[in-house]
């Protein structure tokens, strides 16, 4: 890197924010106003990432456990397609504080010099424009290539970076892949995103898997764009879960959970026929015969009903012999 690119890339951020139209134009742009403005950073610090306390490192790894567990083999598998390629892998938080960390022995000097470690806060509050921060902060995969960093300092990083929402939807951190060797392409970083994104759907759905471990998971196949769109459905096939994805996807809330919300009024057709409820009752009864292997007392029974009420179900919904 040339001894002025720094002072270059201070004086080109700096020139970028006085048009004030070029927010407008480019979602960078609007990060490095984000990190001027609403930050107060100054794109010539040269302070390094700070570094949080040991006690609230523990305490963001007991809160983040589950998908943590969920996410290590998937860790592992991402480590092993862009380890050789001089990156290295963070799981962060929230916060943009990484949890999780993957790397060659080799780099981890390079890294650490860096601060892509665990422990460090690349919030864009703290790091301004960064991979991490600013995913976090948009709510959206991205890539922050080179000199679209804020901080002068970071501009030998290429970050590519995708959120990761918990089992009821929320953000609780992001997957981010880092590489700071020159030889970093714009061809290179295409190839990193895909496995990004991919690793990110997989942990995702891990999580969810793990949340749900008794219910039935239905994947979506409706939509291309619906990857990781999972439902958990509980014995009576009500919907007790579903990925940000299916919540986007079926217009799902946490209300509509709660109340009861019959699988089949989410998949299954236009839930204004009416249609939606009677096939999830008809599903429930059925599946209360076959347990009980035809016997309707002790189907009854099950379902917490008389078997008179029972017998009248049976023929309204039409599964009398």
């Amino acid at each position: 890197m040339r001894p002025d690119a720094h002072l270059h890339h201070a004086e080109r951020v700096h020139a970028t924010l006085r048009d004030h139209s070029a927010a407008a134009r480019s979602a960078v742009v609007a990060s490095w106003l984000r990190s001027a403005r609403d930050h107060g950073l100054d794109p010539e610090t040269s302070r390094p990432p700070h570094r949080i306390e040991e006690a609230r490192l523990r305490e963001a790894h007991e809160r983040l456990a589950p998908m943590l567990r969920a996410a290590r083999p998937t860790l592992d598998r991402l480590l092993e397609t862009v380890g050789d390629s001089g990156c290295c892998i963070l799981l962060t938080d929230r916060d943009g504080v990484p949890l999780e960390r993957r790397g060659r022995p080799g780099d981890d000097a390079a890294f650490l010099n860096w601060g892509l470690w665990t422990g460090m806060v690349w919030s864009e509050a703290r790091e301004g424009t960064n991979g991490v921060g600013t995913c976090l902060a948009e709510g959206r995969a991205l890539t922050i290539h080179r000199d679209q960093h804020f901080y002068t300092r970071n501009i030998g990083l290429s970050c590519t970076v995708a959120p990761l929402h918990d089992h009821e939807g929320r953000l609780v951190g992001c997957l981010d892949v880092s590489n700071c060797r020159r030889d970093a392409d714009r061809a290179m970083v295409a190839l990193v995103a895909a496995a990004v994104g991919d690793a990110a759907r997989r942990i995702e759905a891990a999580h969810f898997r793990q949340a749900y471990p008794q219910a039935r998971i239905l994947l979506s196949a409706e939509e291309a764009g619906a990857e990781g769109a999972l439902l958990a459905l509980d014995r009576d096939d009500l919907v007790i879960g579903a990925t940000r994805a299916a919540r986007r996807l079926y217009g799902i809330t946490a209300e509509r959970i709660a109340a009861g919300l019959p699988a089949s009024a989410v998949v299954g057709g236009p839930a204004s026929t009416g249609d939606g409820l009677r096939e999830a009752e008809r599903g429930a009864v059925s599946r209360a015969l076959a347990r009980a292997e035809g016997n309707v007392s002790a189907a009854a029974r099950s379902l917490g009903i008389s078997r008179a009420t029972l017998h009248r179900k049976l023929a309204r919904l039409g599964l009398q012999n």
